[in-house]
């Protein structure tokens, strides 16, 4: 028996903005470094964000705990995504650095 969900049962569904828009103007000008900046200010963002909503629950500012707890996800997410991502480009450039040329 296939179970049917009601998208309006659901509520507002949060996204997460990319870590690197692919139409931004560090994008398009292909420089690394600019896209590469603009990732690692999107992860502290992330940690910036969280930090506050952390904050603002235990001062009892805020009684939100499950947008505190999505929040402090979203950040480790984010920075683990950015680790893994830049343990990728440094075995990148390891192996080309190994190339015989």
């Amino acid at each position: 028996m296939p179970i049917s969900i009601n998208p309006a049962s659901l509520g507002k569904i949060v996204t997460t903005p990319p870590l690197v828009k692919i139409d931004s103007p560090a994008a398009a000008s292909g420089g690394f470094q600019d896209v590469l900046k603009a990732a690692v200010g999107r992860v502290a963002e992330f940690g910036q964000t969280a930090d506050q909503q952390v904050a603002s629950f235990l001062s009892g500012e805020s009684e939100d705990l499950h947008r505190t707890i999505m929040a402090t996800q979203r950040a480790e997410l984010a920075f683990e995504l950015f680790n893994q991502v830049r343990g990728k480009v440094v075995q990148a450039y390891q192996e080309i650095m190994r190339m015989q040329m």
